[in-house]
């Protein structure tokens, strides 16, 4: 029955869609143009403005980093460098190549590197995601083609920043943005790279077209393949699957589990099971000590993680793979210690210690979400049966974030994705160091955090991730869930292989 109306429900919207006229030139390979699609609203497409996993995806079409991170085999490739080297634990010096050029004809060269490393690091700038950047001390020009950069303390993934994180704008890119409101929109300067693909043009909230770079160099990305990428603002996931039925889009990605399985077996798409770097999680706020806040009590964060059935949520509305986590972390992290203590699923256990709490009949609360409503709604579900009424704050991200950050969010569920980084800091560490998201303040944990972040050392870095981890389970500040798997849906001709840090690198695929 579940699949019959699923189906039935795509089939309501390819009625539609043959109806109506489409606005966008049609995809596939006939136009040599892949179309793929998001549900988010992209106010800039550059990532330095617009830190979401949609940004850096066109960063990496559009851009190149000092380093390339290869995904096969998780080693680092001279991409825009030719060499470099580790000169001390807080110095890097690389070679730059002295054969490319930008997209609009300028020549790339070490000032441009200082450039835009120096314009991110400005205070007061207004870049999203500045603790990915804020390890950065200096960056010195050594020659034309050389450059010198300087951490402000030991940092054992600065490469992992620099390959991931940081494009490279030409010398001068950002100073005639344009003013609004009283201050520079920075996003709003058409992206300028080096990279495999141009960018033809962009439409705030809407759309983003791309052309293949011709004279690319011979590099770890290789030659890109496809001619034309277009991406699309389709905030419902179930139009974006109409289109895909019936030939509009190419692409699309984190479909839910019931409409995979209805698309399974049709002639026209494929869809692939993919890997994912993201964890799914409930996150409480123990700093805040006042009446109104129960999860300051241990026992309540205890109790939320006996009552959640996160196998139960996992296997009936993620997929079968994903896999169940008890840690604050990636379990193909660098530094996920796995082995802490953790808390089964146990509704009578969850109603006793909310009665030691002073809770016998349960208490009201509000609970944030932003992405996957279903799955809040089954969290919500399950919090209900042990006494537990939260109702439903549906948000988007920023909201949501800001909402944890201000103590108005006393609990959570949502995703974190390390932004693609295979390494603990980009997860443990982001949250629980006393940063602006840690909304634990453990000192402890700071401590080792700090250690584990600022060691090159990688046994201890790995020993103080450990320490962390168990702590964090031991008070039950996160209750983690499972990991994801991401279900792609493609067009039947599109050669596409996911990776498992969830970034999809269209300058790969190709048409069969």
């Amino acid at each position: 029955m579940k699949r019959a109306r699923c189906i039935s429900f795509i089939a309501v919207f390819v009625a539609l869609l043959v109806m109506t006229p489409l606005r966008f030139a049609h995809a596939g390979k006939a136009d040599d143009t892949l179309t793929w699609t998001s549900e988010k609203e992209l106010a800039t497409i550059d990532p330095y403005f617009g830190f979401v996993k949609e940004t850096l995806v066109m960063s990496l079409m559009t851009c190149d980093t000092l380093v390339y991170w290869d995904p096969d085999t998780g080693g680092f490739l001279p991409l825009l460098a030719k060499s470099y080297k580790q000169v001390d634990d807080r110095t890097l010096e690389f070679d730059l190549r002295d054969d490319v050029s930008f997209h609009d004809g300028q020549k790339f060269t070490a000032d441009d590197v200082k450039y835009t490393y120096d314009t991110i690091t400005t205070p007061g700038i207004g870049v999203l995601g500045g603790s990915y950047y804020d390890w950065l001390q200096s960056t010195e020009v050594l020659g034309p083609y050389k450059v010198r950069i300087t951490a402000k303390k030991p940092s054992p993934i600065a490469l992992l920043n620099l390959a991931n994180l940081m494009p490279v704008f030409p010398k001068g890119h950002y100073d005639n943005a344009p003013v609004q409101q009283g201050k520079k929109n920075y996003g709003a300067v058409k992206m300028n790279c080096t990279g495999p693909y141009k960018v033809q043009s962009s439409v705030p909230g809407q759309s983003a077209t791309f052309v293949v770079n011709k004279n690319y160099f011979d590099g770890p990305k290789g030659k890109p393949s496809i001619g034309k990428i277009v991406f699309r603002t389709i905030s419902d996931v179930d139009a974006a699957i109409a289109e895909l039925v019936t030939g509009g889009v190419d692409w699309v990605w984190n479909i839910a589990k019931d409409k995979a399985d209805a698309l399974r077996g049709m002639d026209q798409v494929q869809i692939i099971d993919g890997p994912a770097m993201r964890v799914r999680y409930i996150m409480m706020n123990s700093v805040d000590k006042s009446a109104d806040n129960p999860f300051k009590d241990i026992r309540v964060r205890r109790a939320v993680a006996h009552a959640v059935n996160a196998a139960a949520i996992a296997k009936n509305l993620v997929s079968e793979k994903s896999e169940i986590v008890h840690s604050v972390c990636h379990p193909r992290q660098f530094g996920c210690y796995t082995d802490v203590p953790f808390y089964k699923f146990d509704p009578a256990k969850a109603r006793s210690l909310l009665a030691e709490a002073g809770y016998p009949n349960g208490f009201s609360t509000e609970i944030f979400s932003f992405r996957e409503r279903p799955w809040t709604e089954a969290v919500i579900n399950d919090l209900s049966k042990v006494g537990i009424k939260a109702s439903l704050r549906y948000m988007q991200y920023a909201a949501t974030r800001q909402a944890l950050r201000s103590g108005e969010a006393k609990i959570a569920d949502q995703p974190w994705g390390s932004f693609g980084i295979p390494d603990a800091s980009a997860f443990t560490s982001y949250f629980f160091s006393g940063g602006p998201d840690d909304i634990n303040r453990d000192p402890e944990i700071i401590a080792w955090l700090q250690k584990a972040d600022s060691s090159m050392d990688p046994e201890v870095r790995k020993e103080n991730y450990k320490k962390a981890l168990i702590r964090i389970a031991e008070q039950s500040y996160w209750v983690p869930l499972f990991t994801y798997t991401l279900v792609y849906g493609l067009n039947k001709d599109l050669d596409f292989k996911p990776d498992f840090d969830e970034t999809p690198r269209f300058f790969r695929a190709k048409w069969k």
